[in-house]
């Protein structure tokens, strides 16, 4: 997992490994920082990024977390 800065400077949670069903673009820029913003028909995918899914799409934990069947009962 890597965190990267988005456009509007929060914070975002990305899958270490490149996807190429991922809807975010990764880059990073001139100082190093880890950048990463959502491709549209205005600004396609360039060369020097890569497609990466949000870690929350991918998250084992997060989704055992969100299974109802293994919440504790009290």
């Amino acid at each position: 997992m890597h965190w990267t800065i988005t456009a509007a400077g929060a914070r975002l949670a990305v899958d270490a490994n490149p996807c190429a069903i991922g809807n975010t673009a990764v880059y990073r820029d001139g100082i190093g920082t880890i950048r990463s913003r959502r491709p549209n028909v205005e600004l396609p995918l360039l060369s020097y990024e890569r497609l990466h899914l949000p870690h929350a799409a991918t998250c084992l934990a997060r989704a055992l977390e969100n299974n109802p069947s293994r919440r504790r009962v009290s």
